[in-house]
């Protein structure tokens, strides 16, 4: 008679508790979304410098994975996303008593931090926590976790900002306790790493936790089909930024909506539509994947050009959307791509070198767009940069004809955020990445 299956680890509380701390710290993140305007008008500044405010969270995403993107393996998962949850905790807690501009910074960095670590080390976990056959299942919890955080944050932010009181502090308050609920579950997820792995990887003449900063390596073999699905999905990370950074005041100054649910709404349509995309990349053929990538980039930049041009919402909605589904699209190609070329012990670090260019092109073009908007005003300033989208997915698009990409992986499942971080759980597991983008 065979034997059942033994017990997964901390029972069936642990995963539902880790996917909350990822989807709470992700929220967190996305949350001043809706409240750019509010912080403008409140504190005097430019949309400069709400493009600013914008970029240093994707530098602190940068400097994170850079620095402590492999910390969960040699510490543990457990105290990695209870680090999150603090820095997330700490964050709102900075935007909360806010009173001028560095605060806002000082909590855009903590949260850029927070995302870092806890998109690696929760998506590792839940991998962790899952038998071999549910894997799959687990890695869409994750991607469900973390676009679902990156999606609710902007959408309840909004919510509260326009319908009640206190539009710059109860979003926090409510984030808090979030938060709270969040570092209560922790009590019931056990350590996935074993001790004695630990502190192998720990004493190891390469380890240590110690941040260190390190230049991540591609292997030449793969580097050609690396760098276009980077760039395509860099291309799209740069529209969901400059939404995400400039959707509110687009809303107000050229359709006259100063409804903040709404520009909450569009931000959240471009972060689900990216999960959606991500999940595409396993039914589509991986010769098809990145090519309709660049045709969905090319289309989302026309929808948002003509949606400035024409003072109209329909065409900014389905622009969001779109742009979603070609930036997930993108996404997945390129962690399908490190899973099917790079040597399982090298996978952690190809990942952070996709996720460092994508996350550069998330926050320069956002500040050039703001350098724009100040010089030409909106309406130039946006449909420039479309077309500066759409004439490098086109580029990638012509070098896919030059040199056709090689079929990736068949396991090009992983999961992004606006804000990405990879994992290094297991040799067998597919990377992760942060979402980041807030």
């Amino acid at each position: 008679m065979p034997s059942a299956p033994p017990p997964r680890p901390g029972g069936p509380l642990a995963p539902a508790a880790v996917a909350l701390a990822f989807w709470v710290t992700m929220a967190g993140t996305t949350v001043p979304t809706p409240l750019y305007p509010l912080y403008q008008h409140a504190f005097g500044f430019t949309t400069f410098t709400v493009t600013v405010i914008f970029a240093v969270y994707a530098l602190g995403v940068v400097v994170g994975l850079l620095t402590l993107g492999r910390l969960s393996d040699r510490i543990g998962r457990r105290p990695v996303v209870l680090a999150a949850l603090l820095l997330a905790a700490a964050a709102a807690t900075l935007f909360e008593l806010a009173d001028s501009l560095p605060w806002l910074l000082a909590a855009r960095v903590l949260s850029g931090f927070g995302a870092a670590l806890v998109t690696g080390a929760a998506t590792a976990a839940l991998l962790d926590l899952a038998p071999p056959e549910r894997r799959l299942r687990a890695q869409t919890v994750a991607l469900a976790a973390n676009m679902g955080g990156l999606a609710g944050g902007t959408l309840f932010a909004g919510a509260l900002a326009e319908w009640a009181d206190a539009p710059l502090r109860l979003p926090w308050t409510v984030t808090l306790v979030l938060t709270g609920a969040a570092l209560l579950g922790l009590l019931a997820v056990p350590e996935t790493v074993p001790a004695e792995v630990r502190r192998a990887r720990r004493s190891g003449p390469r380890t240590g936790s110690t941040p260190r900063f390190r230049l991540p390596h591609v292997p030449p073999a793969v580097r050609p089909a690396f760098l276009r699905a980077a760039l395509a999905g860099g291309a799209g990370f740069a529209v969901t930024g400059v939404l995400t950074a400039v959707s509110g005041l687009f809303l107000a100054t050229v359709l006259g909506l100063h409804n903040h649910a709404l520009t909450g709404l569009v931000v959240a349509l471009a972060f689900l539509s990216t999960a959606v995309g991500q999940l595409l990349v396993r039914v589509l053929p991986p010769a098809r994947a990145l090519p309709l990538a660049c045709a969905g980039l090319v289309l989302a930049a026309a929808l948002v050009a003509g949606a400035l041009l024409s003072g109209t919402l329909p065409p900014l909605l389905l622009g969001a959307c779109v742009n979603g589904l070609a930036t997930g699209t993108a996404i997945g190609t390129g962690l399908g791509t490190v899973n099917g070329g790079v040597e399982p012990h090298r996978r952690g670090e190809a990942v952070s070198a996709f996720f460092a260019v994508l996350f550069t092109m998330l926050s320069v073009p956002v500040i050039g767009v703001g350098v724009l908007v100040r010089a030409t005003g909106l309406r130039t300033a946006g449909v420039t940069f479309s077309a500066a989208v759409a004439v490098l997915a086109l580029a990638v698009a012509a070098g896919l004809v030059r040199r056709p990409t090689r079929a990736a992986s068949p396991e090009p499942t992983a999961t992004v955020a606006a804000d990405p971080v990879p994992t290094t759980a297991e040799p067998a597991a597919a990377p992760a990445a942060p979402a980041g983008k807030a």
